[in-house]
C-alpha cells in the first residue's frame, strides 16, 4: 500500500480519473501520482502491463485493456467511464511516426489521426456528456505536444495530430466553460521515456545517425538543459485536475523546459 502522508500534491480525493494511454511513462506516473493524491483511478491502454498490474493491489485502482482506434472499444471504455462517474478525463493516448514529407503516406495519416485525434475527440466528447447528463462540474485533460506548435519537416503527420489536439481543447473548453466543465491541454517537450528511444531511432534512420546522437543533442539544446522526466509533466497534470487551477481553461501549458515561449 503506499504511503500518502509522503505525498505532497494537490489533494484529488473527490476525483473519479480515467487515464488513456496508462502503460506508458508519463501515463504511468500519472496513474500513480493521482492514487497517491487520493483519486480513485481508472487506466486504460491497449495491453495492461506488469506495472500497471502490480499498481492493481491498490483499491483504488480499476485497469483495462481497450485499444481506442477501434469503434466498438471506445463505446465500451465510455461505458466504463459513465458507469463508475469519472469526473476527470486524462486524455494522454496518443501513438508516434515519423516520415519525410514526400514519403508520409496516407495510412500513416490515417493511423495517427485514428487515435491521437479521433479517439481524443471521441474521449472528451463522450465523458463532457456524461457529466452533463448528471449535472456535475469536471476536468478534461488533453495530451498535446511541442510539436503541436510547429511543424516539422520529418514529423508532418505527428504535428498535425498535436495541433488538432490544441484547436479541439480550445473550442471545447469555450462550448463547456457554462457546464463547469473546464478543459486544457499539455505540451510535453521532448521527455525521458522508452518511446523517445523509438523517437531516437527513427531519426537515427532518416537522418543517417547512430543511436542515441539524435537523443543527446536535443537533451542540450533544451534551455534548461536536459529531457524533462514524467514527473515534470504529472506534476502539471495533477495541478489542472485539481481546484487549485480552477480558473484555468482553454489553455495549453507547455512542459518542455523553455522550448517553446508563449
Amino acid at each position: 500500500m503506499m504511503n500518502k502522508k509522503q505525498y505532497s500534491g494537490p489533494n484529488l480525493s473527490e476525483a473519479i480519473i480515467l487515464v488513456t494511454g496508462a502503460n506508458g511513462g508519463i501515463g504511468f506516473d500519472i496513474v500513480k501520482s493521482a492514487l497517491k493524491s487520493g483519486a480513485k483511478v481508472l487506466g486504460t491502454d491497449v495491453v495492461i502491463s506488469k506495472d500497471l498490474e502490480e499498481l492493481h493491489l491498490n483499491a483504488s485502482l480499476e485497469l483495462r485493456a481497450y485499444d481506442l482506434s477501434k469503434d466498438n472499444h471506445l463505446e465500451e471504455c465510455l461505458l466504463w467511464a459513465d458507469s463508475l462517474g469519472v469526473n476527470v478525463l486524462i486524455n494522454n493516448a496518443a501513438i508516434f511516426d515519423m516520415a519525410p514529407l514526400l514519403e508520409a503516406d496516407l495510412e500513416q495519416f490515417d493511423k495517427l489521426f485514428a487515435v491521437n485525434v479521433r479517439a481524443m475527440f471521441a474521449m472528451m466528447q463522450g465523458v463532457a456528456k456524461s457529466l452533463v447528463s448528471r449535472n456535475e462540474k469536471g476536468v478534461i485533460i488533453n495530451f498535446s505536444s511541442q510539436a503541436g506548435r510547429r511543424g516539422e519537416a520529418l514529423v508532418s503527420h505527428y504535428c498535425a495530430t498535436k495541433a488538432a489536439v490544441i484547436s479541439y481543447t480550445q473550442s471545447a473548453a469555450l462550448a463547456l466553460a457554462q457546464k463547469g466543465i473546464r478543459v486544457n491541454a499539455v505540451a510535453p517537450g521532448v521527455i525521458d521515456t522508452p518511446m523517445w528511444d523509438k523517437v531516437d531511432a527513427l531519426f537515427a534512420k532518416y537522418e543517417d545517425l547512430d543511436i542515441g546522437e539524435k537523443k543527446k543533442k536535443i537533451g542540450k539544446s533544451v534551455p534548461l538543459g536536459r529531457f524533462g522526466t514524467p514527473s515534470d509533466v504529472t506534476g502539471v497534470v495533477l495541478f489542472l485536475a485539481s481546484n487549485q487551477s480552477k480558473y484555468i481553461t482553454g489553455q495549453t501549458i507547455n512542459v518542455d523546459g523553455g522550448n517553446v515561449l508563449s
